[in-house]
C-alpha cells in the first residue's frame, strides 16, 4: 500500500466514545464552560472549519466528531478529508455546523483527539515510507497511553503501519525477565506451552546470537531480536530464516529505518510512534452564522 493513501475501515464508536466523553467531563468540570456560557447565547448557531496549520497524516476525524455530537447531538460533522489521507498546511479537513456554544466548548478536546492521533499516523507514515523498498512492515507495541491503546494502535494503521500486540492477553512474549525467573528460555518456552491453547502464538525476545540458536530450536513463532547492531541483526535474520518470524527492536528511527530493513527482517518494532510522536498541529477556525 502507498504510504500517500492509507484509508482504513473507521474506529467503532464503543471503542472511543467513553473516553471522549471522560475528556469533556475532565475540561467542562462540574461548572461547564463559564467564558463560554457567559458570552455566548444558548441560540447562537455557527460553522467551523478544521484546518491543517501543518502538513502530515490525517487520524481521528470521526473521535473529533464525536466530541461535538457529545454535547449537541444536533451538531453536523462533513468530513472532507477521510482517516489515511495527506493533508497540505491549509487544507479543510472537515466543516462542523452547530451551537456556537457546543463548538466552543468541545474544540479543546476534539483538537487535542485530532492532533495527537494525526502526529502518530504521520510519524509512523514517515517510518513506512523509509522502508517501502523492502518486504518489512512497521509495527507498534504497547507503549501507549493509558486508556488511548486502541485509539492510538488505529492512528499507526492510518499511518499504513500495523499492530502488535494489544495487551497481555492476545499472544505470549517472552522478554529477558521471564526468561530469568524461569531459569532460561527452554523452561520458559516449556511453562508456557503447556498454559496456554493451541491459537497463541510465541514469540521469544533475545540478546545475542547464542540465545537465538537456543530459541530456534525450541521452534517458537518468532523472535524478537534486541537492540542488535545491523551486522548482528543481519547474521540473526539469516539464521532464523524459514524457522520464526523476525522481529527487530531498539532506537529504530526515520534515519536507521531503511538500513534495519535492509537485513531482510520481517517486522520493524517501534515504541516512539505512539509514545512520542509530536502532535499535528490542526486549528477550528469560526464562522459566525449559518
Amino acid at each position: 500500500m502507498a504510504p500517500s493513501d492509507c484509508r482504513i475501515p473507521p474506529l467503532q464508536p464503543i471503542l472511543y466514545e467513553d473516553i471522549v466523553r471522560r475528556a469533556l467531563m475532565e475540561d467542562l468540570g462540574t461548572a461547564g464552560d463559564l467564558t463560554t456560557d457567559a458570552i455566548v447565547s444558548a441560540a447562537e448557531e455557527c460553522a467551523a472549519s478544521v484546518i491543517a496549520r501543518s502538513g502530515g497524516r490525517v487520524a481521528g476525524l470521526e473521535v473529533a466528531a464525536f466530541a461535538f455530537r457529545c454535547l449537541s447531538p444536533q451538531a453536523e460533522a462533513d468530513i472532507l478529508v477521510p482517516d489515511g489521507s495527506d493533508a497540505s498546511p491549509g487544507d479543510r479537513l472537515a466543516l462542523i455546523r452547530g451551537s456556537a456554544r457546543t463548538l466552543l466548548s468541545a474544540e479543546r478536546t476534539a483538537l487535542n483527539f485530532l492532533g495527537h492521533l494525526s502526529g502518530i499516523a504521520t510519524a509512523t507514515r514517515g517510518i513506512v515510507a523509509a522502508v517501502v523498498q523492502s518486504k518489512a512492515r512497521v509495527v507498534c507495541t504497547r507503549k501507549t497511553t493509558p486508556g488511548l491503546r486502541a485509539l492510538e494502535k488505529y492512528a499507526v494503521r492510518a499511518g499504513g503501519g500495523f499492530n502488535h500486540r494489544f495487551g497481555l492477553d492476545d499472544a505470549v512474549l517472552i522478554k529477558d525477565n521471564h526468561r530469568l525467573v524461569a531459569g532460561g528460555v527452554a523452561e520458559a518456552v516449556r511453562r508456557v506451552r503447556r498454559y496456554v491453547g493451541h491459537m497463541i502464538k510465541i514469540e521469544v525476545e533475545v540478546d545475542t546470537l547464542e540465545e537465538l540458536e537456543e530459541a530456534l530450536a525450541l521452534g517458537v513463532d518468532a523472535i524478537l531480536l534486541d537492540n542488535m547492531p545491523v551486522d548482528i541483526l543481519t547474521r540473526g535474520v539469516r539464521m532464523a530464516q524459514g524457522k520464526a518470524i523476525t522481529e527487530a527492536s531498539g532506537g529504530i528511527t526515520q534515519a536507521t529505518a531503511a538500513a534495519v530493513a535492509a537485513t531482510g527482517v520481517d517486522l520493524l518494532s517501534v515504541g516512539w510512534i505512539t509514545h512520542s510522536a509530536p502532535a499535528l498541529d490542526v486549528s477550528l477556525d469560526f464562522a459566525v452564522s449559518v
